[in-house]
């Protein structure tokens, strides 16, 4: 099974009480990646807990530009060949988390690290193995949506999960 398939199954049967439990906190860091910045203020009540990560009018990862935002700095940090990887329909290419930090940067790996409560390091290995899975699992038809993702809870729904 693999790392997004364990999170959302943990999601989907975690709470006794019949609702869904809150996403791993991983998870939630990698879907603020991809959720549009300019998404309104459905993306701020998706993105609220995350410490100031979530949106863009907090300065956080929604600054990133979603998924279109994303893909230009795996492009201009000479990784644009991975993330196409993960989007088309073939194999994904694997990213080191030393990769991943030369893409995101030291103060966004930092801003996840201390959100996480993790080192830098530990974060970036964790992203650096649910990031691939998540935007292959989010471009099914090997194309980067049109319109970008949307909000948190709009991923979520393409995922399969209601939030």
């Amino acid at each position: 099974m693999s790392l997004i398939d364990s999170l959302l199954g943990a999601m989907g049967g975690a709470s006794g009480n019949g609702q869904n439990a809150a996403p791993n906190p991983l998870l939630q860091i990698a879907l603020s990646m991809l959720a549009n910045s300019g998404a309104g203020s459905a993306a701020g009540g998706a993105n609220a807990g995350l410490g100031g990560l979530g949106g863009a009018q907090q300065g956080g990862l929604g600054g990133l530009g979603g998924l279109g935002g994303l893909i230009n700095a795996f492009q201009r940090n000479g990784m644009g060949d991975h993330m196409q990887s993960w989007i088309g329909t073939g194999q994904n290419m694997p990213i080191s988390p030393d990769q991943l930090q030369q893409v995101l940067g030291q103060g966004t790996l930092g801003q996840i690290a201390q959100q996480l409560g993790l080192s830098p390091q530990a974060s970036a290995s964790g992203l650096s193995e649910l990031l691939p899975q998540l935007i292959d699992r989010l471009t099914p038809n090997g194309q980067a949506p049109q319109g970008d993702l949307g909000n948190i809870a709009d991923i979520m729904a393409r995922l399969g999960q209601p939030r």
